[in-house]
């Protein structure tokens, strides 16, 4: 790996878009995506089993990703994966602040914290648990929730999580007609939670 790589100076980029945050505590809000390829975490039912390999030919410079999200009227960046924090994210967040963009992060938390980050949206993995450092640094807590036993994992996580963290739990999207109305009724004897829907699916944007 060449320093510049190493540095953050270049990210293997896998798709870049100005859309509409569709789940979570931003629902709703503009923002710039940058979606940065390689994962090796390999959730079963993961929706972008694209991004899990990092194409080192379609590496970007931090700098082009500055400017194609400031020729935009974008104030926030997403960044996620793929598995965002594989990677030394420090210079993207300050080109990003020196350009009074916001940052927000989604992430399984398995790797080391780089970057400064205005919101982390913490994803956490079974087979991947987040790191020790992460966990109470979450703005918001989503669990993705594929059967009942999600349930426990979550509230294991939620424990953990600072007192203002943000808690959502989300059906995964393949079984979300028969885990939708589960979720509802344990949020209902829950209300700490919220539910989190991927209406980005449902109104067919990015």
């Amino acid at each position: 790996m060449d320093d510049i790589f190493e540095e953050g100076k270049k990210l293997p980029l896998i798709d870049e878009f100005y859309s509409l945050q569709g789940e979570g505590f931003h629902f709703g809000k503009a923002a710039y995506f940058i979606r940065i390829g390689g994962c090796d975490i390999g959730c079963h039912w993961c929706d972008t089993k694209y991004s899990w390999r990092a194409d080192k030919d379609k590496l970007i410079d931090v700098d082009t990703l500055v400017k194609n999200v400031t020729s935009t009227k974008a104030d926030t960046i997403v960044v996620t994966g793929g598995e965002p924090l594989t990677y030394e994210l420090d210079y993207l967040t300050e080109e990003m602040y020196k350009a009074n963009i916001q940052t927000f992060i989604e992430t399984s938390g398995a790797y080391k914290l780089t970057g400064k980050w205005n919101w982390i949206c913490l994803s956490p993995k079974k087979n991947a648990p987040p790191t020790n450092e992460i966990i109470p640094l979450a703005n918001e807590l989503k669990v993705i929730v594929i059967d009942e036993s999600d349930f426990e994992w979550a509230e294991k996580y939620a424990a953990l999580v600072n007192t203002n963290c943000k808690l959502y739990l989300q059906p995964e999207w393949s079984r979300r007609n028969f885990l939708t109305p589960k979720i509802v009724e344990y949020i209902k004897n829950d209300p700490k939670w919220n539910i989190s829907i991927q209406a980005h699916k449902f109104m067919k944007i990015p």
